[in-house]
């Protein structure tokens, strides 16, 4: 049997599977789409400076296919199903998320690529949380959500099988990836049917909504897609002229001439009308939509720096109020390629323009990459962040829960628990933006 389907292609196919289910879940979802794309190609019109720096960098092609999606998950047995289904997928587990000090009681990994190539072709990510039981402090209320959890199945027999062919045979012909990502969309599909009676649900949700969410129903349903602007105060400005209303402000760093790390906004959760299992009506918030702009990965001095800023910042009532105080704060951060450069604070991609080309037995390793900077013989291109913030995570998980919402008490991290239940080590982010600069310097001549 010929098996010539990669990861890659598959990823791709289920990314837009999962973008067409949820713009016909979600139709506030597909206004977002509109308004992100009328946004990108205004920006890009305006700015051919931009439109051929990205293009340089291999990054136009991407942006109008780029998605990250987010799930919650309540058992080990779960998550670590969905890193063998992911791993098909060319998917791995990167970085370690505690939000439970933000009163989230979950903790997290972001399922993505790590290749070049592959992020290039289409940086599909699944920020995807499980649920610490542990921090609720109610024993028989937990032990009443352990038991729910271990007697649910959220993937389909179909998908198992699927899975347990493409390990054995290390592949997948085409006829088994349509299946294979029609079967794992059924986990993240919407279920308005809950598996609990009313007086449960209604226990979980007072502990808190996220627990509910995770807990309730059969599946772990999808709860945003995210597509990625070039601008998001401009999106954000735009959101109600599309009768989306914005969360109050936009999470992580400022404005910059040279974009860092993340910033995120969305449109709070809908209320959607549920069943319980005891036939009594109901309404559950958890799906939303978000937005992300994305810039440059920064080192862990890059990253240190930013940390202390943000905690300096604080918080504000209004988004005006806190764009401002985060634009005087983060003049401490240098907005400028080369300063961020000099001072080791973010990651970039070094390529050989012809001139460099042509001398290129001049370059020998070791070199001070600026001054061929200066001579036009070699370009950086900063690397582009393809994690998640957790203050920001928390944020967006925080505001979606509504006014309502009860933040639990602070847990430990524990990330051993956490990969043992994944059934592996996540990977280090710092260490892959690391290599992605090194191996274009090698490429260069430049190590």
């Amino acid at each position: 049997m010929v098996n010539n389907v990669t990861a890659d292609e598959i990823r791709e196919q289920f990314s837009q599977a999962m973008s067409a289910m949820y713009q016909q879940e979600v139709p506030q979802y597909g206004t977002l789409l509109e308004l992100v794309a009328d946004v990108n190609l205004g920006v890009l019109e305006k700015n051919p400076g931009l439109h051929e720096q990205l293009a340089n960098a291999d990054e136009l092609s991407r942006l109008n296919v780029e998605r990250h999606g987010a799930i919650r998950v309540g058992t080990a047995h779960e998550l670590e199903t969905l890193r063998r289904i992911f791993k098909v997928m060319g998917m791995f587990p990167v970085g370690y998320y505690d939000l439970s000090q933000a009163g989230v009681p979950v903790h997290s990994t972001a399922f993505r690529p790590i290749e070049e190539a592959s992020l290039s072709r289409n940086p599909f990510r699944i920020f995807t949380s499980l649920l610490r039981l542990d921090l609720i402090p109610d024993e028989g209320l937990r032990r009443r959500a352990e038991s729910i959890l271990a007697q649910r199945h959220i993937f389909t027999p179909g998908c198992i099988t699927l899975l347990t062919q493409y390990e054995r045979k290390c592949g997948f012909t085409q006829a088994q990836a349509d299946a294979f990502v029609n079967e794992v969309l059924e986990t993240f599909r919407w279920q308005r049917h809950a598996t609990v009676d009313a007086a449960t649900y209604e226990s979980l949700h007072q502990t808190h909504q996220l627990i509910a969410d995770v807990v309730s129903f059969r599946g772990c349903h999808i709860n945003h897609l995210t597509p990625r602007t070039l601008d998001i105060d401009r999106v954000q400005a735009q959101m109600p002229e599309r009768g989306i209303v914005p969360k109050m402000v936009i999470e992580g760093p400022p404005r910059r001439a040279v974009p860092i790390l993340l910033r995120q906004t969305s449109f709070k959760a809908l209320e959607e009308s549920i069943m319980f299992s005891d036939q009594q009506p109901g309404s559950h918030r958890a799906r939303f939509g978000e937005i992300e702009q994305r810039g440059m990965a920064l080192t862990p001095k890059g990253r240190a720096l930013y940390d202390t800023l943000l905690r300096e910042v604080g918080n504000a009532r209004d988004n005006l109020t806190h764009q401002l105080r985060l634009q005087e704060v983060f003049s401490r951060f240098p907005d400028d390629a080369r300063e961020v450069r000099r001072q080791g604070l973010g990651y970039f991609r070094y390529r050989l323009t012809p001139a460099g080309e042509a001398h290129r037995a001049a370059i020998e390793p070791g070199c001070d990459p600026e001054p061929l900077i200066d001579r036009g013989w070699l370009v950086a291109h900063p690397i582009t962040y393809e994690d998640f913030l957790p203050v920001s995570a928390a944020g967006i998980f925080q505001s979606n829960l509504g006014d309502e919402a009860h933040p639990l008490s602070h847990g430990n991290a524990s990330r051993s628990d956490f990969e043992m239940a994944l059934g592996a080590s996540v990977l280090n982010e710092f260490a892959l933006y690391q290599e992605l600069e090194k191996r274009s310097k090698r490429r260069c001549g430049l190590l």
